[in-house]
């Protein structure tokens, strides 16, 4: 355990920064399930609409630096292409 103040300070810095993040991670998760879930029942206009508002988490969470911009890059990419192959 850290004796010094600031060194104390940093644990509890870092432990709101980490419950944050992981917070925001989740989020995404829970909408790229969402999109994924609506590939599987092969719903294109909803999946679309899914799809819009997981871009919008992806882009939220890279701006904050939660994940780098080519990971939110790569992410939307691949889900796009995912509800581009529904017939």
């Amino acid at each position: 355990m850290a004796n010094i103040k600031s060194a104390k300070k940093r644990i509890l810095v870092i432990d709101k920064k980490t419950a944050r993040n992981k917070a925001i991670k989740s989020k995404v998760k829970t909408y790229i399930k969402k999109v994924d879930a609506f590939i599987a029942a092969g719903d294109k206009a909803a999946a679309q609409e899914a799809l819009r508002a997981a871009s919008a988490e992806i882009n939220k969470a890279a701006s904050k630096g939660v994940y780098h911009k080519n990971t939110a890059a790569r992410k939307i990419s691949r889900l796009a292409l995912a509800v581009n192959k529904i017939a």
